[in-house]
């Protein structure tokens, strides 16, 4: 039995929210106490130590991206970042997560860079009862639930993995280094047998794939665009002609936010400025030439290209045989991290196939759902 709701637009359902001072994009910090949150693709787009800068309004808030239409639940203390983030709250009497959840099922279209809140309000979404906006909302929360905790035990995995690289390729305590003496080197002292070397020097041709403009990305597709934002998907296409056919994993770099990701799986070039990175030298496998990259303190030079300055870096190349070492450690943990990544897409899908069959009442809530 199909519920009947009611429908309102958007911009009927909108609780006034204070407007908030905004941290221009060129204050972002790497690290800081309070988290910065704008319409870009990433939860967290920086940090700021300035308390005074503090959102002061009622939370849970949803955050929507007047160029980007980017949606985000924010139940955090956090700063507003950058121009075109708008706040939204509904109206007493409705449920924020549900709403957030009504706002994701919109199919609002892409007009470039223009200003996209002011079509958003006039868009209509169903209004159901109270107890049962808190129930769909339960059911598609728990999967966002689950995603995280992927996320967390990813973030942990990847934390073992640098703290190993540190320890082998930055203090040089590596299976079997007391036996082997320091050298002098541009970069310091290095195990004996190690080189150093330039980056350019270490990059093999990767060769160059067509790439998936931003505003042909789909929600859902048979390929994962992978571009340089900081979400590891940007999107997702059917074009089949634009997959990557070269070898795997592949490094991508971000040529304007100096973003890399490891890519393990079929997928699609995405955007502008993004590079796709693999070494030449045996003695620096993916998965180490992956953690060597990061390790990289590049400086931001804003929306100039970081190619260039990436590629005169200098680095420490071990011998042949801890690379190895190192690989076969690392390669099952980065395993592990996809079988999580895979995990949450599939759950991401799921609950994106759930959620406008839950606003449209066509999934038949039991009377003890919503009480």
């Amino acid at each position: 039995m199909t519920m009947v709701m009611e429908h309102k637009p958007v911009g009927e359902m909108l609780e006034a929210v204070p407007r908030q001072p905004k941290i221009k994009r060129s204050q972002y910090q790497a690290n800081g106490r309070f988290p910065i949150v704008d319409q870009s693709q990433s939860d967290i787009a920086g940090y700021t130590d300035d308390e005074s800068e503090l959102y002061q309004g009622d939370l849970p808030v949803v955050i929507f991206g007047d160029h980007t239409r980017v949606l985000k639940f924010v139940d955090f203390p956090f700063c507003v970042g950058a121009d075109g983030t708008q706040l939204l709250r509904p109206v007493a009497g409705n449920d924020i997560r549900y709403f957030y959840y009504a706002l994701r099922n919109i199919d609002l279209a892409n007009y470039g860079y223009e200003r996209h809140f002011k079509y958003l309000k006039g868009e209509e979404v169903p209004v159901p009862p109270l107890p049962t906006q808190r129930r769909i909302a339960s059911i598609l929360s728990a999967y966002d639930e689950l995603i995280e905790n992927n996320q967390r035990r990813i973030r942990i995995l990847e934390d073992m993995a640098r703290s190993l690289y540190r320890e082998w390729f930055v203090h040089f305590r590596y299976p079997g280094h007391e036996s082997v003496p320091l050298t002098d080197s541009i970069l310091g002292q290095i195990p004996q047998g190690w080189e150093v070397k330039k980056i350019a020097a270490l990059l093999a041709k990767v060769s160059r794939q067509g790439k998936i403009k931003t505003q042909d990305y789909l929600q859902a597709g048979e390929l994962p665009v992978i571009d340089q934002g900081r979400e590891l998907v940007g999107g997702y296409t059917n074009d089949a002609d634009v997959e990557y056919s070269g070898e795997l994993p592949v490094i991508v770099f971000g040529d304007h936010t100096r973003i890399l990701k490891f890519i393990d799986f079929p997928f699609a070039c995405g955007a502008d400025g993004t590079q796709l990175l693999r070494s030449n030298d045996e003695r620096m496998p993916v998965s180490l030439f992956y953690y060597t990259l990061s390790a990289i303190e590049l400086s931001d030079f804003a929306y100039a290209r970081h190619f260039k300055f990436l590629k005169e870096e200098l680095v420490v190349v071990p011998i042949a045989e801890i690379a190895t070492a190192f690989s076969k450690r690392v390669d099952p943990i980065k395993r592990q991290v996809r079988v999580l990544q895979q995990q949450s897409d599939n759950l991401r899908r799921t609950r994106d196939l759930l959620l406008p069959k839950l606003l449209s009442g066509n999934v038949h809530l039991l009377p003890e759902d919503v009480a």
